[in-house]
């Protein structure tokens, strides 16, 4: 047996180590299972990010940004720091692909990777892991997945997005026709990312569209309005997908007229970005 004073220093560290350690653990533990019951209760992520941004975005694309990305010129400035380093994560995380001779310039990759954060501005994980592949082509492409053309998609399998960046740069030209080729295919992503995963906000993307689901079911005049309005365009019933992708699309574009006209749905979509920003 050793005397107090005889201790070796090596198991006096390894002491100390194991109970910060375990501290570390009880401690994530605690905030875990405080996180989980405040996401069952409230509906939202008990906390958006721990880590400062310190990621940065070039001068150009800054510029880029404040000049022709509508949501992130109304943020704060603060928003606006958290935005460059979300999107120089995302940019890094992923590869970038032209086809048909395009030419892949700073703009597409920006673009692009600026709506997917823009859609996931309110959630924790915003990485969308079941991306790995952001291919563009010049134009409408042919699609082997069903013999057809297609101006964009997004595809489980190969883990990629695939857009015609003449469509895409067409859905920002007009900013409220609820025609948005990017926001469209990026909220595909979001919701198969939503069904895949349990981090916090997949969970509150995936639940709350349930209880929007169970609303519309239970409450056949409020369907019946939002079928006959022409608002929600026809394409968004064409199975429950292209449901959330068209009504985030129209979320985006025209939240005031989405509120007034349809409150609940709207609070609903709302709910699922975790969207609590200027302008929503």
């Amino acid at each position: 047996m050793f005397k107090p004073d005889e201790i070796p220093l090596f198991y006096v560290v390894m002491a100390i180590f194991l109970v910060v350690v375990l501290s570390s653990f009880v401690f994530y533990a605690l905030i875990n299972m405080i996180d989980i019951g405040y996401v069952l209760i409230k509906r939202k992520p008990l906390y958006r990010y721990l880590v400062p941004p310190y990621r940065k975005l070039s001068a150009s694309q800054q510029q880029l940004l404040q000049s022709e990305f509508r949501f992130y010129q109304r943020l704060s400035e603060k928003e606006k720091r958290v935005f460059h380093h979300r999107l120089a994560f995302f940019i890094k995380s992923k590869q970038f692909v032209s086809r048909d001779n395009l030419y892949l310039t700073d703009e597409m990759i920006v673009m692009t990777s600026a709506t997917a954060i823009m859609l996931t501005f309110g959630f924790r994980d915003y990485s969308l892991k079941m991306i790995k592949r952001i291919i563009i082509y010049p134009s409408a492409y042919y699609s082997e997945t069903n013999d057809a053309h297609h101006k964009g998609e997004f595809n489980p399998r190969m883990q990629a997005l695939v857009l015609s960046w003449e469509h895409f740069v067409e859905g920002y030209s007009v900013s409220n026709d609820n025609l948005n080729l990017g926001i469209h295919e990026f909220a595909h992503a979001i919701h198969f990312n939503s069904l895949k995963n349990r981090d916090a906000s997949s969970t509150i993307f995936a639940d709350t569209f349930k209880e929007l689901a169970n609303v519309l079911a239970e409450e056949t005049e409020l369907r019946q309005r939002l079928l006959n309005s022409g608002y929600i365009r026809n394409y968004a019933y064409t199975n429950a997908f292209e449901f959330v992708a068209v009504i985030i699309e129209t979320f985006i574009e025209t939240p005031k007229e989405f509120r007034s006209q349809f409150p609940r749905v709207y609070a609903k979509t709302k709910q699922m970005l975790n969207f609590n920003f200027e302008g929503y």
